[in-house]
Formats: C-alpha cells, sequence, structure tokens
C-alpha cells in the first residue's frame, strides 16, 4: 500500500478523533472518567479553537512573506486582542445572537477582506495590507466560532452545533468532488482551481441539503433550521476554498503547512470552516428575527 495513502488516513483519524472529541461531551467525559473533575467540555474546545487560531495566523504569516518591518511582529498580538474580546463573551455566555454593531462590522470586514483578495491582489503586497487581511482572515473567524456551541457550566452540557457545521462541510468537500469527478464538464474556476466544476458544486449542494434533512430531523435540539444551514455551508464553502487557494496562488506557496501530514496545514484544512463560520453566525443573529 502506498506510504502516502497510509500516512494521510492516519493523520486524517486523528484529526477528525480530535474534532469529536473537542466540540462534543465525549470529550470531557472521557478525561474525567481518568481524572475526576478534571476539565469541562467549553474548556476543551476553546482550547481547540485557541490553536487553530495560532497555528491558523502563523502559516498566513508564512504565506503572506511579511517584510521586515514592524507588521509581521504586530500580527500575533491583534490577533490575540480580538480573540481574547471574543473570549470573555465566550465564557461569560454573552453571544444572544443580536444586531449587535461590532459583529456586523466584522462580518462586513471579512467580506471586504475576500473581495480585495480577488479584485485588488496588489494591494496585498505592501505590509501593511498583508497584516490587515491575516487578522481579518483568520481572527474573526476562529472567534465567531466561539459564539456556535451553547453550554451549562452547571450540568455540563455542550450544543453540538460545531460538530454538525464540520460534517457538512466534511460532506459538501466529499459530495462535491465525487460528482465533479464523474459528471464535471464546466470550470468554476480554471486559474484558481482547476478541479472544481460548476457539476461538482451542484453535486454539492443537493447532496448536503439531503444530509442536512436528517440532521434537522434527528437533532431538533440544535440552534437554528439546519436545511438552512446546509445550504449555506454547500453553497460557501467552495468559496472558502477559493479564497485559500487564490491566496497561495498570488504569493506561489503550494500548502500553507504540514502539520497535519498528507493533508497540509490548517488553513489548508479549515479553509471552508473560516468562511462557513460566519456565515452561520450571521444566519443564527437574522433566525431570531424570522
Amino acid at each position: 500500500m502506498d506510504k502516502n495513502l497510509i500516512q494521510r488516513t492516519i493523520s486524517g483519524l486523528v484529526y477528525v478523533a480530535v474534532i469529536i472529541l473537542c466540540t462534543t461531551p465525549l470529550g470531557a467525559e472521557l478525561i474525567n472518567k481518568i481524572h475526576p473533575g478534571f476539565i469541562r467540555q467549553e474548556y476543551l474546545y476553546y482550547g481547540l479553537i485557541s490553536l487553530l487560531l495560532l497555528v491558523g495566523t502563523w502559516e498566513c504569516i508564512k504565506i503572506m512573506k511579511f517584510g521586515k518591518g514592524y507588521e509581521k511582529w504586530i500580527v500575533l498580538p491583534l490577533v490575540v486582542f480580538i480573540y481574547y474580546v471574543f473570549s470573555k463573551r465566550y465564557f461569560n455566555h454573552d453571544f444572544f445572537f443580536d444586531f449587535r454593531l461590532n459583529e456586523i462590522l466584522a462580518i462586513s470586514l471579512i467580506v471586504i477582506a475576500v473581495v480585495t483578495l480577488f479584485k485588488y491582489p496588489n494591494e496585498l503586497y505592501y505590509d501593511s495590507g498583508k497584516l490587515i487581511f491575516t487578522v481579518i482572515y483568520v481572527a474573526l473567524p476562529f472567534s465567531f466560532a466561539l459564539g456556535l456551541p451553547k453550554f451549562s457550566s452547571y450540568d455540563g452540557t455542550f450544543s453540538l452545533e460545531v460538530l454538525f457545521l464540520f460534517i457538512l462541510i466534511w460532506s459538501s468537500d466529499t459530495f462535491a468532488y465525487l460528482t465533479g469527478k464523474f459528471f464535471g464538464k464546466h470550470k468554476m474556476a480554471p486559474k484558481i482551481s482547476p478541479k472544481k466544476t460548476w457539476e461538482g458544486y451542484a453535486g454539492g449542494v443537493v447532496l448536503t441539503l439531503v444530509l442536512s434533512y436528517f440532521v434537522e430531523h434527528y437533532q431538533p435540539e440544535l440552534r437554528g433550521n439546519w436545511m438552512v444551514v446546509g445550504f449555506l455551508v454547500a453553497a460557501f464553502a467552495p468559496l472558502g476554498d477559493l479564497v485559500e487557494s487564490q491566496l497561495k496562488r498570488n504569493f506561489g506557496v503550494k500548502d500553507s503547512g504540514n502539520i497535519i501530514p498528507g493533508h497540509g496545514g490548517v488553513l489548508d484544512r479549515l479553509d471552508s470552516f473560516l468562511i462557513c463560520v460566519p456565515v452561520v453566525y450571521l444566519y443564527f443573529i437574522l433566525e431570531k428575527f424570522i
């Protein structure tokens, strides 16, 4: 058997296991069987997102090849500060999903960053542009991710929104790939991602909607309507992949890193997640008013 395939399989299984343990009550339950009362699930989830944030920031700095100016050295402090602001809200249960100016502004900045990447890429060749893009592209989505699950420190409950968000993203990627492989003819973005086709995109949307129907039917306690979430994920997950592909293409980089052997870096694995999180978060805000 191909050694690369074995490596990809093992590292992929480890990656999925870590996601499951940190986004469901299972992680804390297993640890507390060994050391009773040692940790609560919200800390495991917070630790996971914090680690992904730090690694993702470092990868983005390497991709964008900062110069010798001061900008390179203030990226991480700015990212950590923004994340810290959201962290306080996370532990204070302060994500109420209403129209707060700072959250609408943050989502708007993500849109502006994506548009800049595709339409005005020359702006990112300046260290100031690299600084702003990195902070927006990495800090804000991971910060919003803290607001997706609901938890209670009193009875140990921890909701599964993030787990099923990952499942829908994985299914969207897989279904789009398989549909595109067998039926794809019309390229979506040949210069950025040659293998993506509109047929694959359509297949990803349809089949992810089928899966999201079962999520909605069998997980009624989840926030929002998961048929809507499934559609949003299938519609925007490919954009996340294109964003990271365009970023690497602009700077002549193949992979964002190698922290996950055979799969690349954190940004390679979470490109769709970084775009889907703010979209789903915005839906949860709007859903309260519908």
